[in-house]
């Protein structure tokens, strides 16, 4: 990180929302670099988020996961390989009306995570929230064990397909939501 101007480190940061490679090419810096940089800038963005993120009282938080997955599909992981790649989720939880995310985990969709996340949650937030989740069976125990009077509601969303064209089940198209 020495190398590189502040300047230059600011155009490196500014562009990685391309991702690594195509930051690399954009702003004329090694990848290596980049990854670097990016991995300082994402742990001070974490320890600044740890230290701010506290004491938080909110009336209601919504609790999701986002898919993504790491190296290669779950279905191609070997049995070596489970616990670092295939499947990941990036657990959230937002302060419905502030739209501020409070909390966050990043692993396997599993029970372990699942209490983690929500403990960590717990933490940071004071009183009792109203929290709405998805069906993710985990989310019940977990959050009755760490926030004992709060109420948790799940939401349920019924997906209807719009575009009936053969070649839409094979793609991700829009759905309705219905609620």
């Amino acid at each position: 990180m020495d190398i590189l101007s502040r300047d230059k480190q600011i155009e490196v940061i500014a562009a990685l929302t391309e991702g690594v490679r195509a930051t690399a090419r954009l702003v004329g810096v090694n990848r290596e670099t980049v990854g670097k940089l990016a991995l300082q800038v994402g742990k001070c963005c974490a320890e600044l988020h740890d230290r701010r993120m506290v004491g938080i009282r909110v009336a209601r938080i919504e609790l999701d996961e986002l898919w993504s997955f790491v190296g290669k599909k779950q279905k191609r992981v070997k049995r070596h390989e489970a616990f670092s790649k295939g499947d990941q989720y990036v657990f959230t939880a937002l302060a419905s009306t502030q739209k501020a995310i409070i909390s966050y985990r990043i692993g396997k969709r599993d029970g372990a995570n699942t209490d983690d996340f929500v403990q960590d949650l717990r933490g940071r937030v004071l009183g009792a929230p109203e929290i709405s989740t998805d069906g993710w069976n985990s989310y019940k125990l977990s959050i009755r064990d760490a926030f004992r009077n709060s109420a948790h509601g799940v939401v349920v969303k019924t997906l209807a397909v719009t575009d009936l064209r053969k070649d839409a089940a094979h793609r991700r198209s829009p759905c309705a939501v219905e609620r």
